[in-house]
């Protein structure tokens, strides 16, 4: 486990030191959390090119000692390094600056949100996405009843770069999602993944998941992730990512057809494809 003080933000010039870098908010779930994480590490072609970073609450100190004494020895023990930063609690209404500081401290080339309550299925699930190097991409594990979001999207470095952030709001799956359908970049990977969230699966109905306060569902709340501030927001990023693929030679016809009126930038996000059970409804 490295200590925070010591570290500095890597230059974006810098080559990268891992391959995924995986981003993980957790709080008093310790048994959860060292299964979520060795199924990571199990399931990998190459563990020692991933990191493992926490976001763990400075009151949580449970969590913190169940950690140095059972599970740092043993993922280090297989090459695997891990980070934690100690938060004061910013609760679940503010899960994505847990993971924005996170991406700071970050090294890999990937950058990949996870959850204390998710479990890697697939084998080989990091080569999976490494054989995407080079692309700016949202990398998309279809999970969730087959949710149409990148559940735990998995984005390139470069995003933190564009925006110093990976998520403006609370629920950076959907944010992150809806700005990569609109730009046209999800891309799905064949990973499976179990979100062992207990309205999905009966299982973890603790005061971390009872607790967990929502921003969406009421657009004329200025902090609803459909108020006009979020959606204004996230066309923005597209058109800053646009640009960005456009300046490195990469296909920005989605995007022009979406600016241009001829493309609705949802069509694949609502296909059956993609929203098989039809869990997405749109504020227009």
């Amino acid at each position: 486990m490295k200590d925070e003080k010591k570290l500095i933000h890597r230059p974006w010039f810098q080559e990268p030191k891992y391959e995924i870098s995986v981003l993980l908010p957790t709080r008093g779930r310790r048994e959860s959390l060292k299964s979520s994480i060795m199924s990571l590490i199990n399931q990998a072609s190459d563990a020692d090119k991933i990191e493992i970073l926490l976001a763990v609450d400075d009151d949580d100190r449970d969590t913190q000692e169940w950690c140095r004494a059972n599970i740092f020895p043993e993922i280090e023990s297989q090459g695997v390094d891990a980070l934690v930063l100690e938060f004061q609690p910013l609760g679940y209404i503010r899960l994505h600056e847990y993971v924005n500081l996170l991406a700071k401290y970050a090294q890999g080339r990937w950058l990949m949100f996870w959850n204390d309550d998710a479990q890697m299925i697939t084998k080989d699930w990091d080569q999976r996405i490494t054989e995407h190097n080079g692309k700016f991409l949202c990398l998309r594990m279809p999970t969730h009843r087959s949710h149409p979001y990148a559940i735990f999207p998995i984005v390139p470095r470069e995003w933190f770069y564009l925006f110093n952030r990976l998520s403006a709001h609370q629920l950076s799956d959907a944010y992150i999602s809806q700005v990569s359908y609109i730009v046209g970049i999800m891309q799905n990977i064949d990973v499976e993944v179990i979100h062992d969230r207990f309205d999905l699966t009966g299982n973890n109905n603790d005061d971390t998941y009872k607790k967990r306060p929502m921003l969406e569902g009421n657009p004329q709340d200025p902090r609803d992730f459909n108020h006009d501030s979020y959606r204004r927001q996230r066309l923005e990023d597209a058109n800053k990512i646009a640009w960005y693929l456009q300046s490195t030679g990469q296909d920005t016809s989605w995007f022009a057809r979406v600016a241009s009126g001829e493309q609705n930038p949802w069509e694949l996000m609502l296909s059956k494809e993609q929203d098989p059970n039809g869990q997405v409804r749109l504020f227009t």
